[in-house]
């Protein structure tokens, strides 16, 4: 497969569950439209697991949620608490085994999980539940959590879940679905991003508040680093298993992977894309007659870039929205068209003039360079890129599909050869500094894909054979 926005950083994945008191509450359809929210997190699988109050369905096949999911199977999964995933892989291969939500049966009975994030002590954890006798059907991390739970699953669910999230290290925003409740757990260092919404008496757990919009519910809150939520007919259980923890959320939530409509701790995310671009100015300003933005999470920045300099913001690319983040090329030759397929140049607004583009990050290069290519040949007498994130230089190791280091452009080239590289009259960059300025500094982020340091200290100790380093 050959990816259309080589410049991209893969999503993680996106989860989305509802638990209803109200018999008449459709919560498969419920979770299909919440899911649709959240498709621009994953579209390789999806995937719906209902429970009945006896028993838990599951439906999840390879595809994006329209595609995989009808009136007739969804009229299958019937009871009051579901779970769902969109899931892009990011451990584990691309294959139909792997969709989530995982269902296990056990004696006690039986749970269906949803993860998104990444834990680096994966691997390890599973090889100590192999020595003990676990069998492992899938390669994905949330069969290793799920193992963990069932380890000492007659302890009871809320005494087994704390053990398993005592345990294991990385960044996750689960999902539980037991035969009668809904159990959501964040990360002690909140790098993946989780929330709290009320329908009626109903209430909902999701990636992203724009999944809540989607179904008409209403935003209550986020769920704390290091916090498990779990809700049942007595309503709302909060346990905190990590005190004191510092919230340090993911920056390309807000920089790339989020829909600009949702508010992630607080931020709105469109907002924090226009100080950004309003940054990006004043750091590196240029000359110029018109400012555009590569679609989707571009154009806000650029807004910003506009607005801070007085240079005219206009639509200077159209994009196909009829083809997916990933298109299949059958032939070289198509795949030197790929940008022209997916992004094309308005013509109009762009001929006979200096032109600064703005995208949200460059991770290879290659769509930047072909980007630019197709802007001089539509007649562009200048082309100036601005990126409203810092030079991404090092592997992610907490869910994102970043490639490995040596094929990111920013970690063996400085800004001159990058420009060169892409054949751009000029780049800049947003600092590091700046890009938490556009945050908002009163909480912490995670930056490690630009500095290097991570939130967790340890990651290194389960990478030693630098995995991400080659």
């Amino acid at each position: 497969m050959f990816d259309l926005q080589g410049d991209k950083l893969k999503e993680e994945c996106g989860v989305f569950g509802i638990y209803s008191k109200d018999d008449n509450l459709d919560v498969s359809a419920l979770t299909y439209y919440g899911l649709y929210a959240l498709q621009h997190r994953g579209q390789e699988s999806c995937g719906i697991a209902v429970s009945n109050g006896e028993n838990i369905d599951c439906f999840k096949k390879m595809g994006l949620v329209s595609d995989v999911f009808d009136r007739d199977t969804l009229d299958k999964l019937t009871g009051k608490i579901s779970i769902g995933h969109v899931r892009y892989s990011t451990a584990g291969e691309s294959e139909a085994k792997n969709a989530q939500p995982l269902v296990s049966k056990f004696k006690l009975g039986s749970i269906g999980i949803a993860h998104n994030g990444n834990l680096v002590n994966a691997e390890v954890i599973r090889e100590l539940l192999e020595e003990v006798g676990c069998v492992f059907q899938t390669s994905i991390d949330s069969e290793v959590i799920i193992n963990l739970i069932a380890k000492n699953y007659k302890k009871g669910i809320e005494r087994s879940l704390v053990d398993a999230i005592q345990f294991i290290k990385g960044s996750y925003a689960i999902l539980i679905l037991t035969k009668d409740k809904l159990i959501g757990a964040r990360d002690p260092n909140g790098i993946r991003p989780l929330c709290i919404g009320k329908l009626d008496e109903s209430y909902i757990l999701s990636s992203e508040s724009c999944a809540l919009d989607a179904v008409g519910a209403e935003f209550v809150r986020d769920v704390e680093p290091g916090e498990i939520v779990i809700i049942g007919e007595e309503g709302i259980k909060s346990i905190k298993v990590a005190e004191k923890t510092k919230s340090t959320t993911c920056s390309f939530e807000y920089i790339y992977f989020a829909r600009p409509d949702s508010v992630i701790d607080g931020i709105n995310v469109y907002e924090s894309r226009v100080r950004a671009g309003e940054r990006l100015w004043k750091e590196c300003p240029v000359d110029a007659d018109v400012v555009i933005g590569v679609p989707d999470s571009g154009v806000p920045a650029a807004i910003g870039f506009s607005k801070a300099s007085g240079i005219p913001y206009a639509i200077g690319i159209i994009k196909n929205k009829y083809i997916g983040r990933t298109f299949i090329s059958p032939t070289q030759e198509m795949r030197e068209r790929d940008v022209s397929v997916k992004l094309n140049v308005l013509k109009v607004n762009v001929e006979g003039k200096r032109v600064v583009i703005i995208d949200d990050s460059i991770v290879r290069g290659t769509t930047s360079r072909r980007l630019v290519n197709i802007l001089k040949r539509a007649g562009a007498k200048e082309v100036h890129f601005r990126v409203s994130s810092p030079p991404v230089k090092f592997p992610c190791y907490f869910g994102i599909d970043t490639p490995y280091r040596k094929e990111l452009i920013g970690a063996i080239n400085n800004i001159e050869i990058i420009k060169e590289k892409i054949g751009a009259d000029s780049l800049g960059y947003i600092s590091i500094e700046g890009l938490l300025e556009s945050l908002g500094k009163e909480k912490g982020y995670c930056v490690g894909c630009f500095s290097g340091e991570y939130p967790i200290s340890t990651v290194s100790e389960f990478y030693k054979d630098g995995e991400k380093e080659k």
